[in-house]
């Protein structure tokens, strides 16, 4: 019992990360420490922005401020330690960081699917019954979507770290990760991970699916309801408030489910890193940049806050 005890809790794991590429580990470390600043630059950019405006002060825009919020934790719980690792000999993580670490990223990445979802729900309420939107989507009604969104994140991250905790691990345990991934820790276990594994797989597929189901189910109303418009500037604009977030969730969701569709072997744990690369640095860079590029609001409060800035020097 006293072994079991001090291999769960005094474990200590090294992070790989992109160590099989030495050469690269200087560039790497440049490219993704310009692709976290522009991250958390734009995603408190964009906090800011929506909160000073008050044009932007609408469902659409709250759930998004959120959806920021979420990119810029979410990534900072994976890029710091990345970055770091690409600099330092010494990769290793103790297994209370490691817990730690899976704990805040798995809470926001579910986080993030939910509001995704919550924002396809808004776009379909706001194209389908504009004339019922302010009364459907009241400042209670998103602050519950919203808090549920986090209270379902906090709840599948709990449950899937306390049954971790449980896991006994024994010798020498190298993670081909530059994270703390579920299903690695599960590989380096000693102990029977079959209920852990099972809980993944429930949550993940209830998770993708639920919200690719409300995702595909909103947008099939909206697409049917601007193909019925007369207007063709009014299915253009209708299309256009529609077109940022549907960018998003593509790269989102295809990036997840690529990563599902990977086969279990060692040839494919380079894609495996690729790819979580991309959901886990990439896509926080990319949301603030593909809602602000094709918005005038958000462009417009920009310019003026440089304006501003010029014009106070």
């Amino acid at each position: 019992m006293l072994l079991s005890e001090r291999n769960k809790s005094g474990a200590i794991f090294t992070l790989l990360g992109f160590s099989d590429y030495p050469d690269l580990q200087v560039p790497f470390f440049l490219i993704f420490l310009a692709v976290y600043s522009v991250t958390v630059v734009g995603n408190l950019g964009m906090i800011v922005i929506i909160k000073i405006n008050p044009k932007l002060h609408t469902p659409m825009y709250f759930f998004l401020s959120h959806l920021s919020f979420v990119d810029f934790c979410y990534s900072s719980i994976v890029a710091p330690k990345m970055l770091v690792n690409l600099i330092v000999e010494d990769r290793s993580i103790s297994f209370s960081e490691c817990v730690v670490q899976f704990f805040f990223f798995c809470t926001f990445v579910v986080t993030e699917s939910f509001l995704l979802a919550v924002m396809a729900y808004d776009r379909f309420v706001a194209i389908c019954n504009p004339l019922l939107y302010t009364v459907t989507m009241s400042q209670r009604f998103c602050a519950m979507l919203v808090v549920g969104s986090y209270a379902w994140g906090v709840t599948c991250s709990l449950i899937l770290t306390c049954s971790a905790l449980n896991l006994c691990f024994r010798g020498f345990n190298t993670i081909n990760h530059f994270f703390c991934e579920f299903s690695s820790l599960l590989s380096l276990s000693c102990s029977d991970t079959f209920l852990n594994q099972m809980l993944l797989f429930i949550f993940a597929t209830f998770n993708e699916v639920s919200t690719l189901l409300i995702i595909l189910t909103s947008y099939m109303f909206i697409v049917v309801t601007i193909l019925k418009m007369r207007s063709a500037s009014g299915r253009r604009k209708a299309f256009s408030t529609c077109a940022s977030h549907l960018t998003a969730i593509t790269i989102f969701h295809g990036t997840i489910l690529f990563l599902y569709c990977v086969p279990n072997s060692k040839n494919s744990r380079h894609t495996v890193k690729v790819a979580s690369v991309f959901y886990t640095v990439v896509i926080p860079m990319l949301n603030p940049l593909i809602y602000s590029l094709r918005n005038k609001d958000v462009k417009s409060t920009v310019s003026k806050i440089l304006d501003t800035k010029v014009f106070s020097h």
